[in-house]
Formats: structure tokens, sequence, C-alpha cells
């Protein structure tokens, strides 16, 4: 059996860049060591969009340029990248069907035990892709570490752990 690990968005941008706060800033040492620490296989997300973002629905609606593909905020941060084994799954959305598909076949090639999720935001893609990774491995146990994620806000981070963990996905 394989335990996975995804590390979800944890890119410049949402560090200290165009979206970063404080607590995104002070997640990324547990996030490094839990990705040194951890004995399976680590995938990475990578939030992606083009020059044209602001005509996007998400653009309309959150109308800050983040993450533009080749941008230095778009970079996942070199502190983690620099442990990253394979290629990151680039997503132009909060989830991943990709990233479901994915795992889905890495399960039928070797049953998976657990999946963990880290990263940013918890309250958009980490909820977001937690409940993609649900619906296509209903009988795999979903984690989720709190203290490798954090939210737009503090309230929101944990009101995203809090509907998670109604949606049977365990919160360490």
């Amino acid at each position: 059996m394989q335990d996975i690990l995804i590390v979800v968005d944890m890119q410049n941008d949402f560090i200290d860049g165009a979206l970063g706060t404080k607590e995104a800033v002070a997640i990324v040492p547990n996030a490094r060591e839990k990705i040194q620490q951890f004995n399976g296989t680590v995938l990475f997300t990578r939030d992606t969009h083009g020059p044209n973002y602001l005509q996007t629905q998400e653009g309309r609606n959150l109308p800050v340029e983040h993450c533009i593909k080749g941008t230095e905020g778009w970079q996942i941060c070199l502190e983690l990248d620099a442990l990253r084994k394979t290629e990151p799954i680039d997503k132009v959305t909060f989830g991943s069907a990709e990233l479901g598909f994915k795992l889905a076949e890495m399960n039928a090639e070797e049953p998976i035990g657990s999946i963990t999720l880290i990263g940013l935001c918890t309250d958009i893609c980490v909820i977001s892709n937690a409940m993609i990774v649900k619906a296509f491995l209903p009988e795999v146990p979903v984690r989720v570490d709190a203290s490798c994620c954090a939210g737009v806000t503090p309230e929101s981070h944990e009101n995203a752990l809090a509907a998670m963990k109604c949606c049977q996905i365990e919160i360490i």
C-alpha cells in the first residue's frame, strides 16, 4: 500500500505575493518538514492562469492577477520546490479533476492506504481538492494537516476545516 501527500498550490503569489498572508508564510516550515518526513509519494498542484485571467469568471470575482503561468508568482516557493520529485499538476481552477483521475489510476496500480493534503488556501483550493479526492476514492482515508494549511483568513480556514470534517475528511 502506498500513501500520498498532496501539496496544494504552495506558490509565491499565495505565500508572500499578490494574495499572500502572514499565515501562509508561517506554514512554509511546517510544510517543508511534512514533505521531508513523508514516507510515500508527494504530488504538487500549481494554480495556473493565463494573461486573460481578469476576463475569466474567477478573475471577475477575484480581480487580482495571480499565478500567471511563467511568472515568479506562479512558481512553487523555492524551499518546497527543491523537495519536489515529480512534475506539478497544473490546474486552471480551484479543484483538479486531473488530480482525481491520476489518483484513481495510481490506486488501480497499487492500492492507496491514505491521502493527506496540505497547502493553500484551506478555504478554496485545499477543500476543493479534498472533496475531489473523496469523490474519486471514497474508501481511501483522506486527511488534511491543519498545521500545514492557511486560509484567506483565520476564520475561513477554521470554517473550511469544519466543513471537511463533516464530509469525513480527518483533520490532523
